[in-house]
């Protein structure tokens, strides 16, 4: 059942339509499978551009001395072109290149949008973010995130002259309290809020347009509103680490990260206990099992969830100290960026993720997109092997969709394994 609004339906007509009358089709080739799936191949196109403009604009030519963060290394442009076609071929989006969904054109407009902020477009950018939501309601999410990464600079340079002025010394609980202490004068400054106002205004009447939306829908979902309640599915941001993780093993999972990493464990022995046990009984207490997620074998989800989360009551728990890990290795990949950019990125994760009851790896691909965007190009070694991975995931899932098709007990119809 169609649970989104109707953005791509609406684009389709504007595509479809014009062509076959300038092409002289018949009414049935405008209408095909085929035709309607070739918009979700003008996206792809579109998308991979958009990498590359992205890329180009997150990851600088030419290290700069003047930058006060080490991290921002140069980039070359084979690095650059690898990480495109990376990306391009990312498994979980590659798939929908060649089908009729929505992750195509919501991917399409999402980071348009991103770009045109980056650009300063703000206007623009805030009308493309509109197209996003017609497509996925839950891209407003990243419409907010745009917003916030309009801010986020001038917090990090206001930061940093108070702590010029201030020092924040001592553990984390007193960084974070001055942090906060922080956020709070600025946010309480007239003239601060009054100079974002220009960037901002479009950001937010987007927003307030869609709280307009859930307020007389009754909700964000529109359709199929049962099986796609809203709940506070918290362990949704470790399934995202481990993603992450997974399809960006070459990069997060070094000997050195690794190194690094035990060597943190041992000296924070007590604070990786802590979260330890915190993702334990986050797991243990707000954990939900979707009746799509049980039922529909056709998604590598159902797999995941049955032959591995669900093979012993305690592996669940297991992999807790592994879900620590992976989220300490990409926040170590953002040092780079700074805490104002990366609060922004954390909560806007949550946002898009944590209300889904559902286990659905296609939630993860925004989210993973901009993150591997914001992070310092690997080294090319790496990135050949990351598009070796996915080519051969690809080739895989392409292979069983095609060539392993199954039936249903109760149903006649021919049902194929997909993302």
């Amino acid at each position: 059942m169609i649970t989104t609004l109707p953005g791509l339906y609406l684009l389709s007509v504007g595509v479809v339509k014009p062509a076959g009358w300038l092409l002289g089709w018949p009414e049935q080739v405008v209408c095909s499978i085929g035709a309607l799936r070739f918009v979700n191949l003008l996206f792809s196109a579109g998308n991979f551009y958009l990498l590359h403009l992205l890329l180009c604009r997150t990851q600088p030519r030419h290290k700069q001395a003047w930058c006060p963060r080490p991290l921002l290394q140069a980039s070359s442009g084979i690095q650059r072109v690898l990480c495109t076609v990376a990306l391009a071929a990312f498994p979980p989006l590659y798939f929908f290149n060649f089908l009729y969904y929505t992750d195509v054109g919501s991917v399409f407009f999402t980071l348009f949008s991103y770009l045109m902020c980056l650009y300063g477009n703000h206007k623009t950018a805030a009308l493309l973010g509109a197209g996003a939501v017609l497509f996925r309601q839950t891209n407003v999410v990243w419409v907010a995130f745009c917003a916030g990464s309009v801010c986020a600079p001038k917090l990090a340079e206001a930061w940093q002259a108070e702590l010029r002025v201030r020092p924040a010394g001592g553990g984390p609980l007193q960084r974070g309290w001055a942090l906060a202490r922080f956020l709070g004068i600025f946010l309480g400054r007239r003239e601060q809020l009054w100079a974002l106002l220009p960037a901002l205004w479009p950001y937010a009447l987007l927003l307030l347009l869609f709280s307009a939306f859930v307020l007389l829908n009754g909700g964000v979902a529109v359709g199929d509103r049962d099986s796609h309640e809203a709940c506070l599915h918290l362990p949704q941001l470790f399934y995202f680490c481990s993603f992450t993780l997974l399809f960006s093993c070459p990069h997060l999972a070094t000997p050195s990260r690794l190194r690094a990493f035990l060597g943190w464990a041992r000296r924070r022995r007590a604070l990786f206990l802590l979260l330890t046990v915190a993702c334990m009984l986050l797991v243990w207490r707000f954990t939900y099992a979707h009746k799509y997620l049980l039922a529909d074998n056709r998604h590598y989800t159902f797999y995941v969830w049955r032959r591995l989360l669900q093979r012993h009551p305690a592996v669940k728990y297991l992999l807790a100290p592994a879900y620590v890990f992976a989220g300490w290795a990409i926040l170590d990949s953002l040092r780079a960026k700074s805490i104002f950019w990366t609060l922004t990125f954390l909560v806007c994760l949550l946002a898009a993720t944590v209300p889904q009851r559902l286990l659905e790896f296609r939630y993860f691909i925004l989210p993973y997109l901009i993150y591997r965007l914001n992070v310092p190009l690997p080294p090319t070694a790496r990135l050949v092997c990351e598009l070796a991975a996915h080519t051969a995931v690809n080739a895989l899932t392409f292979y069983v969709f095609l060539n392993k098709p199954f039936r249903w007990p109760d149903s006649p119809d021919l049902q194929r394994f997909m993302w």
